[in-house]
């Protein structure tokens, strides 16, 4: 084994051109693979970000209540709601539930809130808005609220609220300012502009508002209990398990995002699958321009071959010399292939800290 491998790094030495040659094709195609990689696992990373990571990844919506069933004496059903006031859905018992929900493995925010609609109005302007109310301190426990300020700062207050850039250019609004903003129950309250996001979402920023969770509890008249739990994973692709076992931990109907976006699903899928093709491609590139290189070089020394077997070299023994000098060719490639695609990477951000204009690399 040592004599053949000594044969096989004489080979290599002897042609340094054609060796450096091959060399340099193996490196490049590991390079291109690398980058490749990179490319498409941090594309799909990206899109996962922009589409569901400011989402909930598990979301515990409070149950319509059923209205009440009463049966006439000539045999009709009918189904009686309370007159005079908006009944809504509440998780009395959140309190209780949030502790339990933060202790499960992967959680690792979450939002009690409490959601509605209503109006917004500044003098003669009024605009229709859907009103969240979060608990101080959680603000960017979903949504990245931070983030995205473009105007004051993300924290909720007693009589503050924060909005869109749209929704404030909309009715002329800028910190600082007051304004009314009227609950579809018809509760009101008076409140100051303390921040200005802009999401990049036109629907968002044109048609949301934020304020504290108390201030949400006067205008919708709910004294205690949420509307919507919201949930964050360190691994959004766990939220199927996750909502499996805060069910069966709180008996609440826990809902994954997964449920509802069978579109982005298959996109995601398809992308992956496209993903592997073109790696496998490059791979078996790679290998057939070595195996030809090697196969030609193989063919130009029949007359060192034929001398080896006149001494009493055995078929497998020639055969081990050049799987050899392959074997040498393709570490040698690899190696140099890897580092190259490693300080070709170095320039990136990673994937947690992509920026605007950058490629989305998964390094």
């Amino acid at each position: 084994m040592l004599y053949a491998l000594k044969i096989a790094a004489r080979y290599l030495t002897a042609s340094k051109a054609q060796t450096g040659l091959l060399v340099l094709g193996v490196a490049v195609g590991v390079f291109i693979f690398i980058f490749m990689s990179a490319l498409i696992g941090g594309l799909a990373e990206f899109i996962l970000s922009r589409t569901v990571g400011d989402i909930s990844h598990v979301t515990i919506t409070a149950e319509d209540p059923d209205p009440v069933i009463l049966l006439t004496p000539q045999g009709l059903v009918l189904a009686v709601t309370e007159r005079g006031r908006t009944r809504t859905a509440t998780l009395a018992e959140a309190a209780t539930f949030i502790p339990l929900i933060e202790a499960v493995p992967g959680v690792i925010a979450v939002s009690p809130q409490i959601t509605g609609s209503g109006f917004l109005a500044r003098g003669a302007q009024v605009a229709q808005v859907g009103v969240t109310g979060v608990e101080p301190g959680r603000e960017s426990a979903i949504l990245n609220l931070d983030g995205y300020m473009v105007e004051g700062p993300a924290r909720l207050g007693s009589g503050l609220v924060v909005l869109g850039r749209s929704l404030s250019d909309d009715l002329s609004l800028r910190l600082g300012q007051t304004l009314r903003l009227q609950s579809s129950g018809g509760v009101s309250a008076v409140l100051t502009v303390s921040g200005i996001f802009d999401t990049g979402n036109g629907r968002m920023d044109e048609s949301s508002v934020f304020v504290a969770l108390p201030t949400a509890r006067t205008l919708f008249a709910l004294p205690q209990g949420v509307t919507k739990i919201e949930i964050k994973l360190a691994d959004l692709n766990t939220a199927d398990a996750t909502a499996l076992r805060i069910r069966a931990l709180t008996g609440l109907d826990a809902v994954p995002w997964t449920d509802g976006a069978a579109q982005l699903m298959e996109a995601l899928n398809a992308q992956a699958q496209t993903g592997y093709f073109l790696k496998s491609f490059a791979l078996i590139t790679i290998v057939i321009g070595v195996a030809s290189a090697l196969l030609l070089s193989t063919y130009r020394r029949r007359p060192e071959i034929g001398i080896m077997r006149a001494m009493g070299a055995g078929r497998g023994f020639v055969i081990f010399v050049f799987v050899t000098q392959g074997a040498l060719i393709g570490l040698m490639g690899g190696v140099s292939g890897a580092a190259l695609g490693y300080l070709a990477l170095l320039p990136f951000p990673s994937r947690d800290a992509f920026e605007a204009g950058t490629l989305p690399m998964d390094c």
